[in-house]
């Protein structure tokens, strides 16, 4: 397998940047609209663990703790316009707000409230919107793969220059579910983009202790499909390698699968004190901080001022002040609820969240 096939330009060209002088890979706005979507996944993130201890959150709270440049970066990758679709994990919250997801739907989710998406029948992130492009997941690991790949069919049944994305973690890629949907992606040359986020840890597995391969895009051969291996944990690398795969599938090229590097700093769940992680990983991977990382080369590069980042910062504060403001005091579903919606439902009541061809603008 030849490594990084697809994105030798866009390696190029860091290595250039990196060397000082280039010119911003993206403009200043751009630029900046990554920033904010990466400070305001933390943020919320850290908005619905004050409300977890509170008692306020109804189940696990997953959070993505070191994991935010990978899904804003990929999902900023994809063309909302043109129609792209993504499937995320519980630690892709990024995506989902990228997508169009607001704080205030996400805390509703989380809070199990009667105005939220899925109106208090479903949790944390299950739930989705086909309209703004984010399809709602399947706990069940890996089995988003094979739905996604009917997603990107139904594409190119309809000869729409469509892409689709789906997440799935490194222990997924040991799934059969992982291998049926990424066997028919390839064989049908599906426009599918897969990013296998490899943060070393399936719940408390380590990954040498669930597969032989130490680099997970060698898996990528026995499809025939092209790969590449990327930091997760830089955000504009993350978007060049996406974006050269998503513009690959949308020219035809088929499937291709994308392993990027990064590290859950957080147990499996708020709940998980993560006992089983040896406590100088934690503190080598702290060091790397995607955040932080990004806000130093955005500042050190010049590309950026450091008043802009903190007005970024603000904008999202005010915004997640607003946020749990106007939906901690929402009701709880009535119980009756529980009832609509499994059967057929009389005209004069509401169609059910499912039917509404997209979450509830609650």
């Amino acid at each position: 397998m030849t490594a990084r096939p697809v994105v030798a330009e866009d390696r190029a060209a860091a290595e250039r940047q990196a060397a000082g002088g280039a010119p911003p890979p993206l403009g200043r706005e751009r630029l900046l609209e990554l920033y904010y979507y990466m400070r305001l996944t933390r943020s919320l993130e850290e908005r619905l663990t004050n409300l977890y201890r509170q008692g306020k959150v109804i189940g696990g709270l997953f959070r993505s703790l070191g994991q935010e440049a990978d899904s804003v970066g990929s999902a900023y990758a994809l063309d909302r316009a043109a129609g792209d679709m993504l499937a995320p994990l519980i630690r892709n919250l990024g995506s989902l707000l990228v997508m169009g997801a607001r704080p205030e739907e996400v805390l509703r989710q989380y809070m199990a409230k009667a105005t939220g998406p899925t109106r208090g029948r479903e949790l944390n992130v299950h739930f989705g919107d086909l309209g703004r492009g984010f399809v709602g997941q399947i706990s069940h690991l890996g089995d988003m793969v094979p739905v996604m790949a009917g997603v990107a069919l139904t594409f190119r049944m309809r000869r729409q220059g469509r892409v689709a994305l789906v997440y799935v973690g490194d222990g997924a890629t040991s799934t059969g579910a992982f291998h049926e949907g990424l066997s028919l992606a390839a064989a049908r040359r599906l426009p599918l983009v897969v990013i296998v986020e490899n943060n070393g840890w399936a719940y408390s597995t380590r990954l040498e202790r669930q597969t032989a391969v130490r680099g997970l895009a060698v898996k990528a051969g026995a499809y025939g499909i092209p790969a590449a291996r990327e930091d997760g944990n830089d955000v504009l690398a993350v978007f060049a390698v996406t974006r050269a795969a998503v513009e690959r599938a949308r020219a035809g090229g088929g499937p291709t699968l994308i392993e990027l590097l990064t590290y859950r700093r957080k147990g499996h769940a708020e709940h998980d004190d993560q006992h089983y992680v040896p406590k100088e990983e934690l503190a080598r991977w702290e060091a790397n901080d995607p955040l932080e990382r990004y806000a130093r080369l955005l500042t050190s590069r010049g590309w950026l001022a450091a008043d802009e980042l903190a007005a970024a910062d603000a904008r999202v504060t005010g915004e997640l002040d607003r946020a749990v403001a106007a939906t901690e005091g929402d009701p709880a579903p009535e119980p009756e609820s529980a009832l609509e919606g499994v059967w057929a439902s009389p005209a004069r009541q509401p169609a059910p969240w499912y039917r509404e061809g997209g979450a509830a603008r609650g």
